[in-house]
């Protein structure tokens, strides 16, 4: 089997009566989209998600373990950005941040991202309010989510990985369902930041044009 990438193509030439047989197998799932798993240069395996019209309109679970390709669209993900000039690692920093009242908690919190930033800051329950840059804000209040709006603008604005693994989602239907639903900000709430932004930076791209 002659193997070529060119082009983000990956290209596969039979060249034995056993191999061909493998790619009239193949034949059948033509226009499917697979999922690329556990790569090595040993090995590798795809699952199939569907047919490729079928599989760009289903919706898209954003969460911790979703496709690594995806990843960097998670709260969790360490993509860097300032916002209200403070550098933060990932969103799930700055908002378990916003629990802590203390400027000194708030700014170590802004330097994890991951399992630690979710460990740590879900041992400190969110007081009812907070203040940001010297304006109270209650929590779960339309006020606390443009908050996480603009740090997910920020994000997807000045971390490129992010940006192009939200793009990279076309038109799909995003949702973020895990098993515990934030009280302040619900998965629903979070999956329409996401869409709005990506539609955000569809716009720009297309004028850019």
């Amino acid at each position: 089997m002659k193997l070529s990438f060119r082009n983000n193509v990956v290209s596969l030439a039979a060249e034995t009566p056993e191999e061909r047989a493998i790619c009239a197998l193949l034949r059948a799932a033509d226009c499917h989209i697979f999922q690329l798993h556990a790569a090595t240069d040993r090995g590798m395996a795809f699952s199939e998600i569907g047919p490729e019209e079928d599989a760009r309109r289903a919706p898209l679970n954003i969460v911790q373990s979703i496709a690594p390709s995806f990843a960097p669209i998670s709260n969790l993900a360490h993509t860097p950005f300032e916002l209200g000039g403070q550098h933060y690692a990932s969103i799930e920093g700055f908002w378990q941040g916003l629990k802590r009242l203390d400027p000194v908690e708030r700014r170590a919190m802004a330097k994890l991202w991951g399992g630690e930033a979710k460990g740590r800051g879900g041992s400190v329950d969110q007081p009812t309010e907070f203040v940001y840059e010297g304006v109270s804000i209650t929590a779960g209040s339309p006020e606390h989510w443009a908050l996480m709006r603009n740090a997910c603008e920020a994000k997807f604005t000045q971390n490129s990985e992010a940006r192009e693994a939200l793009l990279a989602t076309g038109e799909r239907w995003l949702t973020h369902k895990v098993r515990r639903d934030s009280r302040t900000i619900p998965g629903v709430i979070m999956a329409d930041i996401w869409m709005r932004i990506r539609s955000k930076i569809q716009e720009e791209v297309v004028t850019l044009r």
